[in-house]
């Protein structure tokens, strides 16, 4: 009975985003509860998957009792576990931000628990057409959620990413239809088993099946130069919200390309196709290095570490195109590190806006006097998304470098050898803006203690923004704090102007923070951990 935990997984979270809607009209402040109680069940149950996977292996669940390939099929792997640990701790810590942080109201937990509910089932599906239907949850509550603050900017880029998001969806939903016909199932096992029995590595319904599904997960990743709607969507959308969304759902799509591609058309269908390989490749590559440099123009911090997104992914597409198991490795460990990394990076960046008031650099000098640690952990944060051992980012790049050069000496020529490059180059230019910031923070703009209030504009709710204060008298309010045109939290007249007080921002999302920091430090010693965890998968891939 212990295979009834995958479904519980995805229902529980989808049926409690029916609760705030249907409760809320009669109670105003049902859905904070509802939402902590449903994302924490969530959790324990992807607790409980992942102990089963580790003490009894990989199983799996045929839905409403109808064997795959006719029914559809969840499964648990070490992979999918891992997406859905982090899933799971993403989704409840972000919830802490967002409950003084906002936006507010039974609408918006609605939203929330129904993109985890997506998550959760891109995450464990083992069907073609189910992955669609997941990914269509996902992005629909996606772009609710960037819009939900009821800003002109944040509608378009919710606009934005909608127009894109549905070109995406649509090419993946071709690229599946192409693999019906070719194989004549959906189930993602069977269709490995039928490419090979029916049609071959060769056959123009699969490759073009292969080609439209990349592209659409491509658009949904960003990956450039299908990355356009990204930074609006970070920069334009509650900071509570980027969270989220930098942290889990476009991390959610490079999984699928993973499981796609490995589960599905597997590593021989690569070797069958290196024209298709090569594109891949290549296309990912421009990404790491352009990526890198449109972050290190940026001023605006979200729009920042959005840029580096589409970097980093590119590191990770770049794993997959390489179709070895040193860089497969790298490139799972960096699709979690990044996840992590980008989790703090955001929420970081969110709490010294709801403290101080600033999300550009120009405003940030000597940040880390007012915000010691906020400071403090979005500078180790940007060092890990650097590679500076020892990280978890570091563990990433080193074996997608490694791996790339493997296959550079193994034939694959100037390629391989250009991504290990391409790589080298994207962390020189990490450095320049991550070392930008840690400047801004400990180092610009010294000078007499009472000059410091013009730096940051402050909050004027001192009981939410002080460590250890009330977080629950924000958190029950169904408003969102008043802002500014800019979308900052306004000052208050007669608020006071201090460097006295360190980190004025709540306490649970600081806890958050530092668990991040934590992880991604903790997972750096964990090479050798991590090739263990991931070996079973990998074995299987490559075998």
């Amino acid at each position: 009975m212990i295979d009834v935990l995958l479904p519980l997984a995805v229902v529980v979270p989808i049926v409690a985003a029916t609760l705030p809607l249907a409760l809320g009209l009669r109670y105003d402040r049902v859905g904070w509860p509802i939402a902590a109680v449903g994302t924490t069940a969530v959790a324990g149950i992807a607790a409980a998957i992942a102990a089963e996977v580790v003490v009894n292996g990989p199983f799996d669940h045929a839905l409403g009792g109808f064997l795959p390939p006719v029914g559809i099929e969840l499964v648990a792997d070490r992979l999918s576990v891992a997406v859905l640990l982090l899933v799971a701790a993403v989704s409840v810590a972000t919830l802490a931000f967002a409950r003084v942080a906002g936006p507010r109201g039974n609408p918006f937990y609605s939203a929330y628990l129904l993109l985890v509910g997506g998550l959760v089932g891109m995450v464990l599906t083992g069907d073609l057409f189910n992955l669609f239907v997941f990914l269509e949850i996902t992005g629909l509550t996606t772009y609710a959620l960037i819009a939900s603050d009821r800003s002109g900017a944040s509608a378009y880029a919710s606009l934005k990413y909608l127009v894109v998001g549905t070109v995406g969806a649509s090419l993946y939903l071709l690229g599946v239809g192409y693999v019906f016909l070719a194989t004549g199932t959906l189930n993602m096992l069977d269709v490995q088993a039928q490419i090979v029995a029916q049609a071959g590595y060769g056959d123009p319904l699969v490759r073009a099946s292969y080609a439209f599904i990349v592209t659409g997960l491509a658009l949904k990743i960003a990956i450039f130069p299908v990355h356009s709607w990204q930074p609006d969507a970070y920069q334009r959308a509650p900071d509570s919200v980027t969270t989220v969304v930098a942290a889990l759902v476009s991390t959610t799509s490079a999984y699928a390309l993973i499981r796609v591609t490995y589960t599905v058309f597997t590593v021989d269908f690569l070797a069958a196709n290196e024209g298709i390989a090569t594109a891949l490749l290549v296309v990912s590559t421009v990404s790491i290095v352009a990526g890198s440099a449109l972050a290190a123009m940026q001023s605006n911090l979200k729009r920042m570490f959005a840029y580096s997104s589409v970097a980093q992914f590119g590191m990770i597409g770049a794993a997959v195109a390489l179709a070895n198991e040193t860089a497969l490795l790298g490139g799972i460990v960096h699709l979690i590190g990044h996840g992590i990394m980008k989790f703090g990076l955001f929420l970081g960046i969110g709490l010294l806006a709801l403290g101080y008031g600033s999300r550009q650099m120009s405003d940030l000098a000597s940040a880390a006097r007012a915000a010691p640690y906020t400071s403090g952990a979005v500078a180790v944060l940007g060092l890990g998304l650097v590679g500076i051992p020892p990280s978890i980012g570091f563990l990433g790049k080193w074996y997608i470098g490694v791996g790339a050069v493997d296959a550079g000496l193994a034939g694959g020529g100037a390629v391989g050898i250009a991504v290990a490059a391409a790589i080298f180059v994207s962390t020189l230019f990490t450095l320049s803006y991550v070392a930008r910031l840690i400047e801004r923070f400990y180092f610009a703009g010294a000078g007499l203690p009472g000059d410091h209030g013009e730096i940051f504009g402050d909050r004027g709710d001192d009981d939410a923004a002080t460590d250890g204060g009330d977080a629950a008298a924000v958190g029950g309010r169904n408003e969102s704090p008043a802002k500014t045109a800019d979308g900052l939290p306004a000052p208050v007249e007669g608020a006071p102007r201090s460097w006295l007080v360190p980190d004025r921002v709540p306490t649970a999302p600081l806890l958050a923070l530092g668990l991040a920091v934590l992880a991604t430090v903790a997972l750096g010693f964990g090479g050798f951990a991590l090739a263990e965890w991931f070996g079973p998968f990998l074995a299987e891939v490559f075998a």
